[in-house]
């Protein structure tokens, strides 16, 4: 029987992109958004310390790289996953099946209104998942709610955009000279949770301590080439250009080609990129 995803109201738009195309790309190009982010993974599971027998919930698993891992790291125990998109769920099941996984378990699902059982999970992590939710607050008490007492919190989440110049260049690329307004800072996104002093607070409300904010930086990859970036990066911010007319939009595909040229190396096309391990436990 189909089930019906049941999302906050304050979510739908969210639960839109990740449940739709967004999504679906993501699906398509899980191997390149996991070697993007694959600077990260040794700081990542060192804080998130996993035991051999441990419950972990991954927050946005997406197509589920860190939720197998966790798995890997918890033989007698499981590692659920949860996140919006259908697309990379699916992706995630065949991946999990494939290496035999058989404690790593997948579920579409809104984190910030899903009926966790009470106490359910050792370990609650999120790999550049949790900045998207409309209302952080709610959302982080339901996972307060899932975590047992002692239970802890690890997640990874950007530095402002100031820090992060793979997003400022290839904005810029895709800007073609105009001057788009930045989001506000409270809205859902990338760089939600990008200040530590708004973190601290929200993450104490919702039942845990301990908060701390190490900084990390590491390059982020976009492709072996320029070519092969500039096809993945026209495919994720394609949406940047439905407003401009033919001449912006040759502006604007020259400019990313540039940028990405630019930051080619023997290793790939490599962007300086800063993030936060942010690490708390459950009182």
């Amino acid at each position: 029987m189909t089930r019906t995803l049941q999302v906050a109201p304050s979510n739908t738009e969210q639960a839109r992109a990740w449940d739709g195309d967004e999504g679906a790309y993501w699906a398509e190009h899980a191997d390149q958004f996991d070697l993007a982010l694959r600077g990260y993974r040794t700081p990542f599971f060192e804080a998130a310390a996993i035991g051999p027998a441990d419950h972990v919930l991954d927050i946005g698993c997406g197509t589920g790289e860190i939720t197998r891992e966790a798995a890997r790291r918890a033989p007698a125990g499981r590692a659920l996953g949860v996140d919006l998109s259908a697309a990379m769920l699916r992706s995630a099941r065949r991946r999990a099946a494939a290496e035999g996984l058989a404690n790593a378990e997948f579920e579409q699902a809104d984190a910030q209104i899903h009926p966790f059982a009470e106490r359910e999970f050792d370990l609650a992590v999120s790999r550049t998942g949790t900045m998207f939710f409309a209302d952080r607050a709610a959302a982080f008490r339901n996972i307060a709610r899932a975590v047992r007492p002692g239970g802890r919190l690890v997640q990874l989440v950007w530095q402002p955009p100031s820090r992060n110049d793979w997003f400022l260049a290839l904005t810029a690329g895709m800007a073609a000279g105009r001057d788009l307004p930045a989001p506000p800072p409270q809205a859902p996104g990338p760089f939600a949770l990008s200040d530590p002093d708004r973190v601290r607070p929200l993450l104490a409300g919702a039942g845990f301590a301990d908060v701390a904010c190490e900084p990390l930086t590491a390059p982020m990859h976009f492709g072996a080439g320029a070519d092969d970036a500039y096809h993945f990066v026209t495919g994720l911010l394609g949406w940047m250009l439905t407003d401009l007319d033919d001449t912006g939009r040759e502006r604007a595909l020259a400019d990313l080609r540039a940028t990405l040229r630019a930051h080619e190396t023997p290793d790939g096309v490599l962007y300086p990129s800063a993030t936060w391990l942010i690490t708390a436990s459950r009182t």
